[in-house]
Formats: C-alpha cells, structure tokens, sequence
C-alpha cells in the first residue's frame, strides 16, 4: 500500500486577525439559536477595533451571498451555516462506536473533476475526520457515528477494510504528538483567560483544534492522550464565555 508523504502539518498555533465577517460568524455560531439583532453584532465588533459601519456593511454582504437571513432587524444563519454550527458543536462531544477493528475507505471514482468539486471534496473529508492516504483514497477508523455528506457520496466509492499495523497506519496519517502540545497548551491557556476578546480568540482557537481530533479509537492513541481533557475543558468553560458574551452584546 502506498503511504502519503507524511503526517499532516501541525496546527498554527495562532489565529489571523478577525475580520468583520468572522466576527460576526463566528459570534452566532456561539448562539443558540443563532439569531441577533445588528446592533449587537456592532458591539462585539468593538471589541476588535471594528467599526460600526464595518460591521454593517459585511452584515449586508453575508445577507446577499446567502450566509445571513434577516426578520424584523434580526440576523440569524442561513441552513447550510447552522448545519456549520452542529457540526461545531458535535466537535467538542462526537458521537463514538466500539471499533471492530475495520477502516473507512473512500476512493474518488468520479470522472474528472473541476477544482470546485475536488476542493468541496477536500473540505468535506476534513469535516469527517478522514485522511489523505494518497491522492483520491481517504480513510479513518470506522468508530465514527455520522453520515457522510453528498459531496463524498457523488464522488467517491466507500467502503470498510482492514489493515494488518493499524498502529503504523494512523503514525502516517496523522501528527499526533503535534496535535496533543497543541491541546496541552490551549488547555492550560484557558484558566489564564483574562477579557472577553481574549476569551473570544482563545476559543475560536480550541473549536479549530478540536474539529482537527481525527477521534481515534482509544486503541490506536496514545496513553496520555489529551482529547477528552481539551473537550471537558471546553465545554464547563464555555457556558461562562457564552453567557459573557451574551450578556455583553446585549447591553444597552
């Protein structure tokens, strides 16, 4: 079987600045459900040195290119951005199954594509935690519970084998010492937190990492793996930041 040249590259450790349209996504991805008034979304923006009319006006854009909805001055997210924020969620608690000791594979037997196919087929293998083996075969553990979205349907043939050094396999396919100084350090970061634009950068930082877990069988990681530790975290720390948030975008 052929190998892919090596594990993933580490994830940056650091985030771009925010623009408007970030912040404005990424603040009713946090919401539940979705859905805020502009004037909320402008004070959040201040938070970054945003100005107002910055904000509206990538509000307006995200409400023409489909990524907005807007009822009664309320801007909540379209469908495709609130399955966007199950996924998110999903990612800090995925749903599991004892693994058999069998493997997804997924091979592109499409014909040729345009590049908007092949990267939306990218896009969607990230977001189901499979890897590259080699270009046009993907495949993970079959621990998973998900479906597996149109895109991969159209264009691949999936199925489950076996793979006689599992161990080796996942070494190829994924960096995980990487990931795990990664998780250590957002980890400890999180009680050092101090403000609420650093506790907004800091967790857009953690759901990044956290959507990047290839979630392996308990088997094939190591013993001191920090997942379970990154999302327990996670997820006590971010019932505080939410009702920070919210309370801060909501005020008079």
């Amino acid at each position: 079987m052929v190998m892919s040249s090596g594990p993933a590259a580490p994830h940056p450790t650091t985030i771009q600045p925010l623009t408007a349209r970030s912040v404005v996504l990424s603040t009713l991805l946090g919401y539940h459900p979705p859905a805020l008034p502009v004037s909320a979304l402008v004070r959040v923006g201040a938070l970054f040195g945003i100005a107002d009319r910055t904000i509206r006006t990538a509000v307006s854009r995200m409400v023409s290119n489909g990524d907005l909805d807007v009822s009664d001055g309320v801007y909540s997210l379209t469908q495709r951005l609130v399955d966007r924020q199950a996924r998110q969620d999903e990612s800090c608690s995925p749903t599991t199954r004892p693994w058999d000791g069998t493997w997804e594979i997924a091979i592109v037997t499409a014909p040729p594509r345009p590049l908007a196919d092949r990267t939306a087929l990218r896009k969607s293998m990230g977001q189901l935690r499979f890897a590259e083996l080699r270009e046009g075969v993907w495949t993970r553990p079959a621990n998973l519970v998900r479906e597996h979205d149109d895109v991969v349907i159209d264009q691949c043939t999936v199925f489950r084998g076996h793979y006689d050094d599992a161990p080796a396999l996942v070494d190829a396919l994924w960096d995980l010492s990487a990931w795990a100084v990664e998780a250590r350090r957002l980890a400890a970061a999180l009680p050092a937190i101090s403000g609420l634009q650093s506790a907004f950068m800091v967790s857009a930082e953690i759901i990044r990492h956290l959507l990047l877990d290839p979630c392996l069988p308990p088997v094939l990681l190591p013993d001191d793996w920090p997942g379970d530790d990154l999302r327990a975290h996670y997820a006590r720390y971010s019932v505080t930041f939410a009702a920070q948030l919210r309370a801060y975008s909501q005020a008079s």
